[in-house]
């Protein structure tokens, strides 16, 4: 039992030993930051995509799309080691996917996508909410536009009603004195009467 129990260990480490060479030669994606399926509602600065082994700059093709499938990379890649982190330009919420090719050490290529989701876009245009209501004003036009003929219009209505008030109290004070001159005239004719009835 002694002697067999070398030949038994060492046969085991051989098995062992014979699917991790094949293995360990293709490359793989171990992790990423965001996760594959993960639902973010800040969007990342960048994204990060972690290998097995070191990939090479040269052969490694990574592809960002968002929405409506728009480019969502802001920039090139860096490589440090087995990571490689890619600047982000998120646009609308939605899917976005995260390409990748790299090759293995054998010459293998390996290609695989990463899909996260953003819950939240980008912030609207701060410059369209300070026109929308200039826009729904309309704008005083010098040349006699809507604007110069409504202040017309109203400039003319007052001065009928001026006019008025001026031409009624006018005909006041002459309804006034022709009454003052109609009982003048009475006090005058009963003062006649008096006269003549004493005489």
């Amino acid at each position: 039992m002694a002697r067999t129990w070398p030949a038994v260990f060492g046969v085991a480490l051989g098995v062992s030993l014979l699917p991790a060479s094949p293995a360990a030669a293709h490359n793989s994606l171990t992790g990423s930051d965001p996760r594959d399926g993960a639902r973010v509602a800040t969007a990342p600065a960048r994204i990060e995509l972690r290998f097995l082994a070191k990939p090479d700059p040269a052969t490694t093709k990574i592809t960002v799309t968002g929405p409506d499938n728009v480019a969502a990379l802001g920039g090139a890649p860096t490589f440090t080691g087995n990571r490689v982190r890619l600047p982000f330009k998120p646009g609308k919420a939605g899917l976005y996917i995260v390409g990748y090719r790299v090759a293995s050490s054998d010459g293998h290529p390996v290609t695989g996508e990463v899909r996260f989701t953003l819950t939240t876009g980008t912030p609207a245009d701060p410059s369209a909410s300070a026109t929308a209501p200039a826009t729904a004003v309309p704008p005083a036009s010098p040349s006699g536009g809507p604007a110069a003929a409504s202040s017309a219009d109203a400039s003319l209505s007052a001065v009928p009603a001026a006019e008025e008030r001026t031409d009624s109290g006018g005909r006041g004070w002459l309804w006034a004195l022709g009454g003052a001159v109609l009982l003048a005239a009475l006090v005058a004719g009963l003062l006649l009467r008096r006269r003549s009835a004493r005489g």
